[in-house]
């Protein structure tokens, strides 16, 4: 049987005086008031050796919070009350699609336009490698690849050559903005047309909702429904090479270990096709997969989740528990 859960959204007048609690501005309702890195990368290495708690207080102005229980690596794939599950979701936009039969088996505010942050970065990945362009060409990291307006610097240091492949990687694997930016700005044309490539590429897939401004993610002006991220999905698990590198559970290049921001790949009863983050403020902490789970394949997407450090990721389990279910009873 189908499982549709469909959620009104707040009123503006609702979404005001929680932002007036919260001290922030009236429009910006999905805002985590506490935007520590280690809330939405608690594999980041800084988050794994304390660096990160360490310097919290002093660069963001809090502690990282403690993950989300559900997203810990030993979190229960079984339940007995699904309804229970589905009331702790996080996410204020959800849908799970069977990518081979169409059905949805879940679905909450699935046709809001929201912005998505680094799932960008399927977009440009799928852009990039239908070109064609050559992988292992040497690509220079410029001081301009560096320059952003993310909260956590960039890892990749201007001067520093890595291949495209390298790039499309880093992008891919620990969402590194510099490496997605170097790939933008050495595609066929510049940035402009590889921008353009991008949107072009949306169109062809059907995806109504979505529109790109740069790779990285990064600009809220990169938008998308969780029905059009399925159709994303679909599109990049016909490319081996981009669920080759978005399966990687870490990366080493420059000298550095970079680690997947998905802590879900390479658990042993996930089986992940494709996987990608995504978090800015405004797009709050978000999750693209595909994911094999029986027989089935599906297209999961989380945007927006709010709550505790990984709640996206809590979110994806609590989901896997209510389908597991529900396919067991079948």
């Amino acid at each position: 049987m189908t499982l549709i859960l469909r959620q009104m959204s707040m009123s503006f007048c609702a979404a005001a005086l929680w932002a007036a609690t919260a001290g922030l501005p009236a429009p910006a309702w999905a805002q985590a008031a506490n935007f520590h890195p280690c809330n939405s990368q608690p594999s980041l290495p800084m988050c794994q050796h304390g660096y990160g708690k360490r310097i919290a207080v002093q660069r963001w102005g809090a502690q990282p919070e403690p993950l989300d229980p559900d997203a810990a690596a030993n979190a229960p794939l079984v339940t007995r009350d699904p309804a229970k599950e589905i009331g702790k979701l996080k996410s204020s936009t959800i849908l799970v699609q069977d990518m081979d039969t169409s059905e949805v088996l879940f679905a909450r505010n699935e046709d809001a336009v929201r912005p998505i942050a680094s799932i960008t970065k399927l977009m440009a990945a799928l852009t990039l490698v239908k070109a064609g362009l050559p992988m292992d060409e040497i690509i220079t990291i410029d001081a301009s690849d560096t320059r952003s307006a993310s909260e956590l610097p960039s890892r990749l240091t201007a001067g520093t050559k890595l291949s495209r492949a390298d790039l499309l990687r880093l992008a891919l694997v620990p969402s590194e903005n510099s490496a997605a930016q170097a790939l933008g700005r050495t595609y066929t044309g510049g940035m402009a047309a590889f921008v353009e490539a991008m949107n072009a590429e949306a169109r062809a897939l059907g995806m109504a909702d979505s529109s790109f401004a740069e790779p990285s993610g990064l600009s809220n002006e990169n938008q998308s429904s969780a029905r059009d991220l399925v159709k994303l999905l679909e599109a990049i698990s016909a490319q081996p090479l981009i669920q080759q590198y978005t399966g990687e559970t870490s990366y080493q290049a420059a000298g550095q270990t970079f680690r997947n921001t998905n802590i879900l790949v390479g658990r042993p009863q996930w089986d992940i096709l494709v996987s990608k983050t995504g978090t800015t403020r405004e797009a709050g902490d978000c999750l693209v997969m595909a994911v094999k789970v029986g027989q089935r394949n599906l297209a999961m997407v989380l945007l927006n989740a709010q709550g505790t450090s990984g709640s996206r990721f809590g979110d994806a389990v609590r989901l896997r528990r209510v389908l597991d279910s529900r396919f067991a009873s079948r």
